[in-house]
């Protein structure tokens, strides 16, 4: 009779440990995963931020450079290629060719954005607006507020893809079906941030 208890015992506490390994693993991995969400979520805030700008600096520049028609369209297109993409969800983080499609969007946006720029250079009397300044100020900052959320991001996805990736917590992602997320890379040749000069 003893025998049977103590294998009881035995049992009930692996099961105790089991579950209590399950939960401790999972509760890391949603916590971690929900911090590469709000991270994203800071990542599309500040792109949302910057195509908000466009339409208004388009504006601005028509008035004092209209026959620059083409570099003018090509930013209007390349937002529009953006505008679709930016609020797309936390699911493109599980999917490398939806990121890279949307990564490749927002390049041709800075892109774009420097054509723009240095045809503004020609222009003396819409580098001295008001208006002008003003939202070369805000882009600036949007800029570099877009530098500073993608580094924090790829943070999160470090931290989330070392934890799901290590020996046991790696058996128990796959159980649970927690998979690698992207990071953000830079494009050859984009090593430095763009520098917006008016």
């Amino acid at each position: 009779m003893k025998k049977s208890w103590i294998i009881i015992g035995v049992v009930v506490l692996l099961i105790v440990l089991f579950y209590s390994m399950f939960k401790g693993y999972y509760n890391d991995f949603v916590t971690l995963e929900e911090n590469v969400s709000q991270k994203w979520s800071q990542v599309e805030n500040v792109y949302q931020r910057r195509a908000d700008l466009i339409p208004n600096l388009v504006e601005v520049v028509k008035g004092y450079a209209s026959h620059e028609r083409e570099t003018l369209e090509a930013v209007v297109q390349a937002r529009s290629k953006v505008g679709g993409q930016i609020n797309i969800g936390k699911d493109v983080l599980n999917d490398p060719q939806a990121f890279s499609k949307f990564q490749q969007a927002q390049g041709a946006l800075s892109s774009a954005l420097q054509r723009l720029m240095v045809v503004v250079e020609k222009y003396p009397d819409l580098k001295a607006d008001g208006r002008f300044a003003d939202l070369q100020s805000q882009l600036e900052g949007t800029e570099n507020r877009i530098s500073v959320e993608r580094g924090r991001f790829n943070q999160a996805v470090q931290a989330y893809n070392t934890t799901i990736r290590r020996f046991p917590a790696n058996i128990m992602a796959g159980i649970f079906g927690f998979q690698k997320k992207v990071y953000f890379q830079s494009d050859a040749g984009t090593e430095k941030a763009p520098q917006v000069k008016f």
